[in-house]
């Protein structure tokens, strides 16, 4: 009886000594991104140039958007990718009308020509 219980007692403390040799997990957390960060990871497109324009108009307000879009990011409620056609609907609908440098190009012979350079060649 008496040799079960050291035996017990050497396993327990064979137990106690390699639970203080391991070392302890550190939780090291990831470097805390910017909102601005966060949003740019989900953007594809013109997405980037969308809300950059937009911080132009609506510096205040776009900073306050990008703080509760990272926030609904980080916790999983919204999941990319976002197109900047998508992202200016959104910023439309909640009141921010601002307008987008837009040029038409058309393709020919494997050369984009905007519009205005095609204008020009059809009146030669």
């Amino acid at each position: 009886m008496e040799l079960l219980r050291q035996k017990r007692a050497l396993e327990l403390r064979k137990k106690m000594i390699l639970s203080q040799e391991k070392p302890t997990s550190v939780t090291v957390e990831a470097p805390k991104l910017s909102p601005r960060e966060v949003i740019q990871k989900i953007l594809t497109g013109r997405g980037a140039e969308v809300l950059e324009t937009a911080r132009r108009y609506y510096p205040k307000e776009v900073g306050i958007i990008e703080e509760n879009l990272a926030r609904m990011i980080e916790s999983g409620r919204l999941k990319g990718p976002v197109s900047g056609e998508e992202l200016y609907s959104f910023l439309r609908r909640v009141g921010l009308s601002f307008s987008m440098d837009t040029k038409i190009r058309v393709k020919e012979h494997g050369e984009l020509k905007t519009l205005e350079e095609k204008f020009r060649e059809g009146v030669r």
